[in-house]
């Protein structure tokens, strides 16, 4: 549990707010007294301190174990991953369940995107890590669970706008409040932007709604609405030497090319909580959204001898994807006891499912480049996924916790191909995956300041349909992938306080080990492509400490730190481009790519509820390996940031301004990169020092 999560340390270390309840593990419980590695996020902080609110990546860099890499490249997805799961990914979030209010922002494939987030409306973000994770299915190497505000009280309508360097504009507006029963918050906001780097212009627009009633029967009801269209130019990563000589460039290809990309997403869901009596409570979820995205690649065209689009079974340079998607849960929950001692049961049933229509062209006609060309491929492809689970937690004793559940889950892939053409055969299939996830853990508290748990869990992790989607030779989905297997074991201790200490203080520790079996792990990634094959076994494992404290009135200083060990424990064949490929075998020992062995963040903020706000914080992260040979690597490095505001609250009236700094030392580093690319071009450049200037201000009615 990190610093900013430990029973919200952020707002009820600073500010004094009421207790907040985490429901990572399905029961509401302190974040102290979870038995697992919880991190709770209030959303005052991810919008404070003066943060671009570009992204998520801005924020996070206080919870260990959690790794958001700063891409400067709104084309792809916020780069995730949670104790090296999810470190390969090259788009979207991949190996972390994502849900916001409840709703899976993770396919049932596995594949996840974070761009319908609106930071303007989040009440609090909570991450789970360790054993316990496995509980939410396929790809649970962690999960982050996003929730908006509640509506409550007297009408309030703000807006905030920010400007910054590289011609960064956003601006939003927020309405909540109650009217009778039913509690309401809307919010709208757009963000443009150059980009640091040249080809890198992006647009967003987003809104968001959440309205809630309290029903006559004792029950609730969360109606949940959102929509998020994104247009962003992909400057693609650089090679060694042209990160080294022009960071804020765009490789060649980009600008020959025009890659680009373009999503539109909309979805809605409702939420049904009843307490049926005093030990029985029903909740009923569901949902459906679609998404539509479209993308021009780097794929060389004629005359390039290069060109691979000449090959029938080739797909072309411009992809396609229109997606409908929704599922429901439903949960049941019972508190009783066994032997007298409190008992409670969470049993319930997911099912999620998405079909989508993949089609790709050729990216030129004639001598013009860029550009939608012929069909060279279109199928229609559905995946599904059905989970019955189960979860206890009983109390032997005051002092003892023992939690247990289990998870089956079931994935079906398949695929019917629309392209059949001559030297492109049906390439028509469907595999499905199954497991059963068991996990328990074990908590004692010896006193009220103290916590130590234990936990073990069994995961597993499907390809996604991206993952399937190409083969190092041919056509067709691979479905030669199988998934990968996890055995994952965890303890931790924590601390606090006593309550009513003038100082107060939290800490966390935890270490974990997790040993994976048939590690997806990426084969080739050209152009955009990305092909993957299942390497032996692995194994992750580390430490991750994080603290807080009130040194003094309005002061807080915080501090993580991560240590991963993430390596290939068996050697696996290459097969990719000799570029990728300096021998025929990657040995075993080498680090998984995308990992940091160390990471470490702090900060120190005064931050009194009105006047003067100002803080400082610092980054640092160990060098990361960008291939599966290690035989290149993003140097480590450390930033520093700094803010300085001032909050007025005049009468009915809330107005913030705030100024920012980040990298102030002007550091040339590599905000993350493209495991595995087959052109070399592994760096995406972080931006060098730059501002954000932001006010925000709100009335009350």
């Amino acid at each position: 549990m990190a610093c900013l999560a430990m029973a919200g340390a952020v707002p009820s270390i600073a500010q004094t707010l009421a207790p907040i309840s985490v429901t990572a593990t399905r029961t509401e419980l302190p974040p102290f007294d979870v038995p697992a590695s919880v991190d709770v996020l209030d959303g005052e902080w991810l919008r404070g301190d003066g943060r671009a609110q570009v992204n998520l990546s801005e924020s996070l860099a206080l919870v260990p174990g959690l790794l958001a890499r700063d891409r400067q490249n709104q084309a792809q997805d916020l780069q995730l991953s949670v104790r090296g799961f999810g470190a390969r990914s090259t788009f979207g979030v991949r190996g972390v369940r994502l849900y916001v209010d409840g709703i899976p922002a993770t396919m049932p494939d596995g594949q996840g995107q974070l761009s319908h987030i609106d930071l303007a409306s989040v009440g609090r973000l909570e991450v789970l890590r360790g054993p316990f994770s496995v509980l939410y299915g396929n790809s649970s190497g962690g999960v982050m669970q996003v929730f908006t505000e509640e509506g409550q009280g007297s009408p309030v309508l703000g807006g905030s706008v920010a400007v910054g360097s590289y011609g960064l504009r956003r601006a939003d507006v927020k309405a909540s409040g109650a009217a009778g029963p039913m509690g309401y918050v809307l919010s709208a906001g757009r963000l443009s932007t150059n980009g640091f780097r040249a080809h890198s212009a992006a647009e967003r627009e987003g809104a968001n709604m959440r309205l809630d009633w309290a029903l006559a029967d004792d029950s609730t009801l969360s109606l949940l609405a959102n929509t998020v269209k994104v247009d962003a130019q992909d400057p693609l990563g650089l090679s060694r030497a042209q990160f080294d000589a022009a960071p804020r460039s765009a490789d060649p290809a980009a600008t020959t090319f025009n890659t680009r990309k373009t999503v539109s997403q909309r979805q809605i869901g409702a939420v049904y909580e009843r307490k049926v009596d005093a030990s029985n409570q029903l909740r009923l979820m569901v949902y459906g959204g679609e998404r539509a995205t479209t993308q021009f690649q780097a794929i060389p065209a004629p005359p390039d001898p290069r060109t691979p689009q000449l090959n029938p079974l080739h797909p072309g340079g411009v992809i396609g994807l229109e997606r409908n998607y929704g599922g429901l849960d439903a949960r049941w929950t019972t508190r009783t006891a066994l032997a007298d001692r409190p008992l409670e049961i969470v049993g319930g049933l997911a099912y999620d499912t998405m079909s989508e229509q993949r089609r790709g062209w050729q990216n030129f006609q004639g001598t013009a480049l860029g550009v939608l060309g012929a069909l060279r491929r279109d199928e229609d492809n559905r995946v599904t996924s059905l989970d019955p689970y189960v979860q206890a937690t009983w109390k032997p004793d005051p002092r003892w916790t023992i939690n247990a559940g289990v998870r089956h889950s079931r994935v079906n892939f398949d695929s019917a191909d629309n392209y059949v053409v001559p030297g492109n055969g049906n390439d028509s299939g469907s595999v499905s995956y199954s497991a059963t996830l068991p996990a328990a853990g074990v908590s004692f508290a010896p006193s009220e300041q103290w916590r130590v748990y234990a936990a073990a869990g069994r995961g597993f992790e499907t390809p996604t349909f991206n993952e399937l989607a190409y083969r190092a030779a041919g056509s067709g989905l691979n479905f030669a992938l199988r998934p990968s297997r996890s055995n994952n074991l965890e303890a931790g201790v924590k601390w606090r306080t006593a309550a009513g200490a003038a100082t107060r203080a939290e800490w966390t520790a935890a270490v974990f080990h997790t040993a994976t079996q048939d590690e997806i792990v990426t084969q080739s990634n050209t152009g955009g492509r990305s092909t993957f094959q299942n390497a032996g076994a692995t194994r992750r494992r580390g430490l991750e400490l994080a603290a807080s404290m009130t040194p003094a009135r309005h002061w807080l200083a915080q501090f993580s730190y991560t240590l991963l060990d993430a390596r290939y424990r068996d050697g696996f064949a290459c097969v990719g481009a000799a570029a990728l490929c300096p021998a025929p075998q990657v040995p075993a020992g080498n680090r998984i790519p995308g990992t940091a062995r160390n990471a470490l963040a702090m900060e120190l903020g005064w931050r009194p509820p009105t006047g003067w706000r100002s803080g400082v914080d610092a980054r640092y992260l160990s060098k990361v390996a960008v291939n599966d040979f290690n035989t290149d690597a993003a140097a480590s490095f450390v930033t520093l940031g700094a803010h300085v505001g001032y909050v007025f609250d005049l009468a009915r009236w809330n107005i913030a301004a705030t100024a920012r700094v980040d990298n102030i030392a002007d550091r040339q580093y590599a905000g993350s990169v493209i495991v595995n690319e087959g052109n070399g071009r592994y760096f995406e450049p972080a931006a060098g020092r730059n501002y954000v200037l932001s006010l925000s201000a709100s009335y009350r009615f």
